[in-house]
């Protein structure tokens, strides 16, 4: 599967006002986020459910992986989407495990990286409630 989900029976909004200070406790940047739903719309294809995304970072681990794989640049920064599917909300992100099995001979790195997956991961069940 290409990404890994949380499926929360918590509200769309609970979850949603509660993502910067998650970032903060799992040591993330919040770069930036977007209201998708509201995107579309404007352009005048509107959806039927709310779908966000936000923009999260490690500066140390991003800083790594440009220096020694600035191949990787297109999957960064890590994002972790949250959108209605009928009456729950799904919390989601890239699964990154291909990438991190494909760093297993720069350990350094590789334990990072599997520290910043498990941080993620940690922080959508969090999220999840």
């Amino acid at each position: 599967m290409f990404t890994v989900e949380c499926k929360s029976e918590r509200g769309i909004q609970s979850i949603i006002d509660e993502v910067e200070a998650a970032c903060t406790e799992y040591g993330f940047t919040l770069l930036h986020h977007y209201n998708y739903h509201e995107i579309v719309a404007q352009k005048g294809f509107p959806i039927d459910r709310k779908v966000y995304v936000y923009e999260i970072c490690q500066a140390k681990l991003a800083s790594m992986m440009l220096t020694s794989n600035p191949h990787f640049a297109p999957f960064m920064p890590c994002r972790i989407a949250v959108y209605e599917e009928g009456e729950a909300t799904i919390i989601s992100t890239q699964n990154m495990q291909m990438m991190i099995d494909s760093i297993q001979s720069q350990e350094p790195l590789h334990v990072e990286a599997v520290s910043l997956f498990t941080d993620v991961q940690n922080m959508m069940k969090k999220l999840k409630g």
